[in-house]
């Protein structure tokens, strides 16, 4: 929370020029392409991770596929865990967001901008409209990052929680790739009560290709991408048990 803080007061002159400009971005697409407004994201974003002294390391950015649109699940493990993913996604991308933190102050300017969709929990009807909606997007080209856990809660750990599979059914719906991606220490920028510098990983695990999950179910494609991250950070965590021994 301090360095969240920290960010905030230090940026306020950024907060005070950034928030109006993504908010008159998001109001006027005829001026402004999806290219355009996913750029100035990336700039504000770059500004955040740069005052909370965060450096992000990619790996597997090849996994990432070309000419199609997909859809990227993620661990979740704080709020910056977006921010580190969309700050080294060269293409453009949107993301699914839970309706009441989507309407905060900045967090609001920033999805409007991006054309991401927001989820009512307490609304079955309209998760259904969400789900199509994403669905017909990524068929049409558009790249979605979501998060299945739903929330992070109070993580201090690269541990998951269960993973929420009705979200599972745009890709299906879009017969799309679907990226497994993996966060670790994600969960520290603005987890930790502190200052110091932070190194967290963004990994691209390989595409799950239509042809592979053709014929599953939401809540089996679900638990094959739990299981894809849960082998990889366990696989990670291990070799930095190694490295430290």
């Amino acid at each position: 929370m301090l360095r969240f803080i920290y960010v905030i007061i230090m940026r306020i002159p950024s907060i005070i020029w950034f928030v109006p400009k993504m908010a008159h971005y998001a109001k006027h697409p005829e001026k402004y392409s999806e290219e355009d407004c996913y750029r100035l994201a990336q700039v504000v974003i770059d500004k955040v991770r740069r005052t909370a002294r965060v450096t992000t390391e990619y790996e597997g950015k090849e996994n990432l596929p070309d000419g199609s649109g997909y859809m990227m699940f993620a661990n979740h493990q704080g709020k910056y865990d977006a921010l580190g993913i969309f700050a080294g996604h060269e293409r453009t991308c949107s993301v699914l967001m839970d309706k009441k933190r989507s309407n905060m102050f900045i967090a609001k300017q920033f999805i409007d901008m991006l054309g991401g969709q927001r989820i009512d929990r307490r609304s079955p009807k309209q998760q259904i409209t969400v789900i199509n909606n994403m669905a017909r997007e990524v068929a049409e080209g558009r790249n979605y990052l979501i998060f299945p856990e739903g929330g992070y809660g109070k993580k201090r750990d690269n541990s998951l929680a269960e993973f929420k599979y009705g979200c599972f059914t745009s890709a299906i719906k879009a017969q799309c790739p679907v990226i497994p991606v993996v966060l670790l220490d994600s969960w520290k920028p603005f987890g930790m009560n502190s200052l110091k510098k932070i190194h967290t990983k963004v990994i691209y695990l390989p595409p799950i290709p239509y042809e592979e999950y053709e014929g599953m179910k939401a809540k089996e494609l679900c638990a094959l991408v739990k299981e894809r991250i849960a082998r990889e950070i366990e696989r990670q965590e291990s070799e930095r048990l190694a490295e430290a021994s």
